[in-house]
């Protein structure tokens, strides 16, 4: 039997237990996504040593990034899926333990240098790994915001969701931070490459068992949420109905095609598409456009400002979004709107640009940029799937994540293809034409949200006090 049909706690100890519990929750999860970060920039910050010391050719290199990418887009969407469908705890686990094995295989075939014994052996040993790598890699984000929705879910958290998950989304740019200073500190003390891939590798072990101890629902322990006082009542409307005889069974995880029938879901997962390419084609792109026009210190030093500007972003979007009321689409359109108007600028002045002015844009870009990007795949995914026609009934949140994130990786992945062509053709004018038209098609994707927000119906004020009803 369910524990919730065991239940008896009063409304007061079940949030006061809930608070108790959220702390831990967000610093679980916070550190499961930091560590997916922590993994996979360790490996990049490497590569010159890959190539010069262990062998690895620029198209192994390159072709262990193509795959990564296409696994982890994919990954997105099942592990969403399987995060509403089984223990969300034991999925994020999996994911953290895979990971360090995928690390630690690496570092086995660098210590006994496969690529000596056979070069197409060693080479396909290093994709497959990296294959099932950005499976593994792909949990943290669904799943973790899944868990994150099942914990903060009163209703002082959902009017505090837009900072709440903007505090959260800082995850990345820790585990970024991180991997860039842990690099440093293994060649800067002379230590042999290899361990920025080991340490990943080991704290990822030590992190999956910390995640095992996380409770990932409140129902689990007796806790009544605004979520699972819907239950009880439709719970109570069957025994009504059908006699005593009937128990809760816990929600049914909802399928993909009842997800994107969610409103806006689908326009959300192919907005944030080209939103995500635009922050790629500015993260991967940025440096060899820069180093066209500075030395490399200067150009690294100015693209980082980009990077720097995304980890306040989503904080900003969350906390002003809150303020209006939870009118995420229309804060988010505001940002994107001031991006075009940068971007129209970078496509006449950025060959021109000297470094200052560069510096400044950049930063606010990546604000402009991060902000929508952070709050789209965690608050926007989290409102989504607390629409009324959902709530109490099915699981949906990881999906919901899941097909936001995993659609958008997709899109992002293809868009790319075309700025190498773009730039070798038509200069870099051409490639921020094309940004600006990402900016637009993806806003203009969100276009009717926006219009309800800002002119919403007696429906639409309906469904607000039903999500924020407690």
């Amino acid at each position: 039997m369910n524990s919730l049909n065991k239940c008896h706690c009063s409304t007061f100890l079940s949030f006061k237990l809930s608070s108790t519990h959220c702390s831990w929750a967000f610093f679980v999860t916070f550190g499961g996504y930091f560590m997916a970060h922590f993994s996979r920039k360790c490996y990049s910050t490497v590569k010159q040593q890959l190539q010069q010391t262990a062998g690895y050719s620029p198209l192994i290199l390159s072709e262990m990034d193509t795959v990564f990418m296409g696994t982890y887009a994919a990954g997105n969407i099942i592990s969403g899926k399987l995060g509403d469908t089984f223990n969300p705890t034991t999925v994020l686990a999996i994911g953290l333990f895979g990971s360090g094995i995928c690390l630690f295989l690496i570092n086995i075939s660098l210590w006994f240098d496969f690529l000596s014994f056979s070069l197409t052996l060693g080479n396909f040993f290093i994709i497959a790994v990296y294959f099932l790598f950005g499976f593994f890699q792909s949990t943290g984000g669904p799943v973790g915001t899944a868990v994150m929705g099942n914990w903060f879910c009163d209703k002082k958290s959902i009017e505090s969701r837009g900072l709440i998950f903007g505090l959260w989304t800082c995850h990345q740019y820790c585990g970024d931070i991180t991997a860039a200073l842990c690099t440093a500190f293994v060649l800067g003390a002379g230590l042999p490459y290899w361990w920025a891939i080991l340490i990943p590798a080991t704290t990822n072990f030590a992190w999956g068992f910390l995640t095992m101890r996380l409770i990932a629902d409140p129902a689990d322990i007796g806790i009544i949420t605004p979520e699972v006082r819907i239950r009880l009542e439709k719970l109570k409307a069957k025994q009504a109905q059908q006699g005593p005889q009937v128990v809760d069974e816990g929600p049914a995880p909802i399928t993909y095609a009842a997800a994107l029938r969610i409103p806006m879901v689908a326009q959300y997962a192919f907005a944030f598409g080209f939103f995500k390419l635009t922050n790629y084609v500015l993260f991967f792109w940025l440096p060899y456009f820069l180093g066209k026009h500075f030395n490399p210190v200067t150009a690294n030093l100015i693209a980082s400002l980009y990077s720097v500007g995304m980890m306040p972003g989503g904080i900003i979007v969350g906390y002003v979004s809150d303020l209006f009321g939870g009118r995420r689409a229309s804060v988010i359109g505001v940002f994107m709107s001031a991006l075009f108007v940068f971007l129209f600028i970078f496509s006449f002045k950025s060959e021109e640009l000297t470094a200052i002015p560069l510096l400044i844009m950049l930063g606010i870009m990546g604000i402009l940029v991060g902000g929508p990007n952070n709050i789209i795949t965690s608050a926007v995914a989290a409102d989504l799937a607390s629409h009324p026609s959902v709530r109490g009934n099915n699981k949906s949140l990881g999906t919901v994540t899941g097909l936001i994130n995993g659609c958008g990786s997709i899109t992002a992945s293809i868009g790319l293809l075309a700025v190498g062509p773009l730039q070798s053709v038509f200069g870099w004018g051409s490639v921020w034409l094309f940004l600006m038209g990402c900016t637009f098609t993806g806003t203009a994707l969100m276009g009717t949200k926006i219009k309800d927000e800002l002119f919403p119906s007696d429906q639409g004020y309906a469904e607000v006090e039903a999500n924020l009803a407690v």
